[in-house]
């Protein structure tokens, strides 16, 4: 009888551990039925983009890395002015110097064209392009201007992935963009922010170059320098160009960075493929923006437009009738407020060509028409050197100014590259507690005029100064060259 009760009370066990199997109650060694993959993350949700995914894949096979090679008997720092993208190795002290850089690039149409910085391949003999699947080409140079710090390069390939040039124009402060480059020669890596500024100029150049830059806190770092900047539709906005560090960074990226504008470096590499150099229009003057103060000096009502330093004899700025003084308020009918702009404005255009500027002067407003100089850069000044001091009995002191001044001499002009013919005092001594310091007048600069009258002996200066009244003092400046305004208010 109790086997006979065991076996019934097994069946009934039995039954119940398949039923509870069968519905999953304790799990099933059965192999599961098949699922549908997850579905991707929603790139909006709620109105908030929380995935740059899809941009990045349209774009990212379109970035390149640049490897250079090349000989060179200057230093890395000489040879690159930015120091953001050359690491230098040497093959011996009886070899010349083996100079090898790392960069990034963009290709801009699908027959292999490619855009990049001046600076990462500068003084290469050998070009490398390596793609993000790791295929690589060897890379002619088509063309560089280093004014705009932009080189042209083309490789043997057809139907290649490229970005497509935006409108750097309507691009807004606090946009989103994204940087995309081969930071540190680490692989493609992209980073995102937003455009900071617009129309920057960094002043890390000779003074030169052309700069219109868009400011970014995209992080880019070293080796990033020649990407990509796009906005969000995918299109390239900027070739990704230099960086701002702190002392203590080490170089690093801090969220100041700069791109050049596809506008600009559109209308380079259009120059550049067609006849392998950039035509630059000039004006031969000297511009620089009005100050408030630099308005009171001059009696004027507000700072609107741009103020005319220096006329260069026989410049087309000269012959169209420019003076020294003047206000550029428009240029062809389009309102100017700042001497960067206007300057690439000008540089924009090609010479030969005929512009229209209007100017304010003397309280009245007069149309000018100019036909533009070619630019050249050859001939630019090296900055101020202070000439020897020897001969103290020439040496005189302004008091209200806090500057010792001597009479310029055919020597001292030589020494501080004045242009011939120019007269005025040179800054010997700057109190550095005085209104010259203050306003930035260093030693070597020459005065030209205070308040727009011509000084040539210590005499005058204290002559000119006296007749000031409660307005800032206007001084011209000769620097290195170049010719500049600068207010100082006494106290």
């Amino acid at each position: 009888m109790l086997k006979k009760n065991l076996a019934i009370i097994f069946i009934v066990l039995s039954a119940i551990v398949a039923s509870a199997c069968k519905t999953g109650l304790f799990g099933s060694d059965a192999a599961p039925a098949p699922s549908e993959p997850a579905p991707a993350a929603p790139v909006v949700v709620e109105g908030v983009r929380t995935s740059y995914a899809d941009v990045v894949e349209k774009t990212s096979p379109a970035v390149v890395r640049i490897e250079s090679e090349g000989h060179s008997k200057q230093s890395a720092v000489e040879q690159s002015p930015f120091g953001d993208d050359f690491f230098k190795r040497f093959q011996g002290p009886q070899r010349p110097q083996l100079q090898r850089g790392l960069g990034s690039g963009v290709i801009v149409s699908a027959d292999g064209t490619i855009l990049t910085n001046a600076h990462v391949i500068d003084g290469a003999d050998k070009i490398t392009v390596l793609m993000s699947d790791n295929k690589s080409f060897d890379a002619k140079l088509v063309g560089t201007d280093k004014p705009s710090d932009l080189a042209v390069l083309k490789i043997e390939a057809q139907n290649m992935p490229y970005l497509n040039l935006g409108n750097s124009d309507t691009v807004r402060v606090g946009d989103i963009v994204l940087a995309i480059g081969n930071p540190l020669g680490i692989g493609q890596t992209v980073t995102s922010g937003i455009i900071s500024a617009k129309g920057r100029r960094t002043g890390l150049s000779d003074g030169q170059s052309f700069e219109d830059f868009l400011q970014t806190d995209a992080p880019i770092n070293r080796g990033n320098s020649g990407g990509a900047l796009v906005n969000l539709n995918g299109e390239l906005i900027g070739i990704n160009s230099q960086i701002l560090s702190s002392p203590g960074s080490g170089g690093g990226n801090i969220g100041i960075g700069f791109s050049i504008p596809s506008n600009m470096a559109k209308t380079v590499m259009e120059q550049l493929l067609k006849d392998g150099r950039v035509r630059r229009g000039m004006l031969g003057i000297n511009i620089q923006n009005l100050t408030d103060d630099t308005a009171k000096a001059l009696d004027l009502k507000d700072t609107a437009g741009v103020l005319v330093s220096n006329v260069r004899p026989g410049s087309a700025g000269d012959k169209a009738g420019l003076k020294r003084g003047d206000i550029i308020t428009a240029i062809n009918s389009e309102k100017t407020e700042d001497s960067n702009v206007l300057r690439n404005k000008v540089a924009g255009t090609l010479p030969g060509t005929e512009i229209r500027l209007t100017v304010a002067r003397d309280g009245s407003t007069q149309e000018l028409t100019a036909v533009l100089d070619e630019f050249d850069s050859a001939g630019a000044g090296t900055g101020p050197k202070p000439p020897d001091n020897d001969s103290s009995d020439k040496q005189g002191e302004s008091g209200k100014l806090g500057l010792s001044l001597q009479p310029l001499t055919p020597e001292s002009a030589r020494q501080l590259n004045v242009p011939a013919g120019t007269e005025g005092m040179v800054v010997t001594e700057v109190d550095q507690s005085g209104v010259a310091a203050e306003a930035g007048i260093s030693r070597g600069d020459v005065i030209m005029e205070i308040n727009r009258k011509p000084v040539t002996s210590l005499e005058a200066v204290q002559s000119a100064l006296s007749s000031a009244g409660e307005r800032p003092i206007l001084l011209l400046i000769s620097r290195g060259g170049q010719v500049v305004y600068l207010t100082v208010r006494l106290k």
